[in-house]
């Protein structure tokens, strides 16, 4: 048996056939940091970005994101997203380089064959690079960290959980 689902037994990359698997509701959610200097922060904060509201646009960006993640991840699936949600909170401590944060955890829902993980990273991720995108004019060191899926439910193998066994 092959356990690299996405490789042929011939070793060609291939998209899964997911035709046998039962529908289920499906969520993912995904995690990561954008590290930044606390004036940049205080920007966003206030709204002084010349490109305007920061987290109101990287929302938008990351349900496109999610949305169009079978355009960009070569083997995924086209997966009808019933839902997708995006909260972001303020990391005030500054880290051991000085530099506080935004965290963007983003959250992914179907009923389908296949999971939505993929589509819970590319949020993340997304959110992350428009916020990066929108502040780069006054904070070029940013930097995006700790991008990981937090969790999964659904489908035959049932839940998984950062941190806990399985």
């Amino acid at each position: 048996m092959n356990d690299l689902t996405h490789f042929s037994e011939t070793g060609r990359a291939r998209m899964v056939d997911v035709s046998a698997k039962s529908e289920t509701t499906r969520v993912a959610i995904a995690s990561g940091v954008l590290r930044m200097q606390l004036a940049t922060l205080e920007r966003i904060r206030a709204g002084k970005i010349a490109k305007g509201d920061v987290l109101t646009v990287a929302d938008v960006g990351a349900v496109m994101a999610a949305k169009r993640t079978p355009d960009i991840i070569p083997m995924c699936h086209t997966i009808m997203l019933s839902g997708v949600d995006v909260n972001f909170s303020e990391l005030v401590e500054p880290d051991a380089a000085g530099c506080v944060g935004i965290k963007v955890v983003a959250s992914a829902t179907c009923v389908g064959q296949t999971g939505v993980e993929m589509e819970a990273l590319c949020a993340a991720n997304v959110a992350l690079l428009t916020i990066y995108d929108m502040c780069k004019a006054i904070d070029r060191g940013m930097r995006i960290e700790n991008v990981q899926l937090e969790e999964k439910r659904g489908g035959k193998s049932g839940v998984w959980k950062r941190g806990e066994s399985k």
